[in-house]
């Protein structure tokens, strides 16, 4: 009997047994988004929670940034 929890070094496509085409195609058109991540960042932000919650935050901060830049910019017109 084979050890189904073992990992093999090299695997053959008749080992993997028969694909279902469109299997996740709901999810994609979804709009599901995967990204590859560096090892760096990946032991950083564990989990997707983690990601969103650091990417939302540098949202907040750029918009934040771009007011602050945009009003400075139309207080310097006005005094031109």
């Amino acid at each position: 009997m084979k050890k189904v929890d073992e990992l093999r070094k090299e695997y053959r496509r008749e080992d993997l047994g028969r694909g279902v085409r469109g299997k996740y195609y709901r999810e994609y058109m979804k709009g599901t988004n995967l990204v590859l991540l560096r090892p760096e960042v990946a032991r950083a932000f564990p989990t997707s929670e983690s990601v969103n919650e650091a990417l939302l935050s540098l949202i907040r901060v750029a918009k934040r940034s771009a007011n602050l830049t945009w009003r400075s910019h139309r207080r310097d017109k006005a005094r031109g």
